[in-house]
């Protein structure tokens, strides 16, 4: 048990991890790396998001109104939903 507890303390998410391993197929390392991934994901803040979404959505061809109207959409949803911004306000995540 003990030796548990100290690989829990080097991998706070050592128990996410095990549970991965134990209901999919992928190894070890594997799951290591999604649960880093999803965490990196999360972690985000919310002018990370809106400028990486703008640029994303951006690259598809849409333009600003289907954009800032699409993240509106998508922020309720992350993890820790931020607060209700109007699309003045997403344009000023991105340009400022």
């Amino acid at each position: 048990m003990l030796e548990r507890r100290n690989r829990s303390a080097d991998a706070p998410h050592e128990d996410l991890v095990d549970h991965l391993v134990r209901s999919t197929p992928l190894q070890r390392g594997e799951a290591a790396r999604v649960v880093l991934d999803v965490l990196a994901y999360f972690d985000e803040t919310t002018e990370e998001f809106v400028r990486r979404r703008h640029r994303e959505l951006q690259s598809q061809g849409l333009h600003n109104e289907e954009i800032f109207e699409r993240i509106r959409h998508e922020m309720p949803h992350r993890a820790v939903a931020p607060p209700d911004l109007s699309a003045r306000q997403l344009r000023r995540l991105v340009y400022g």
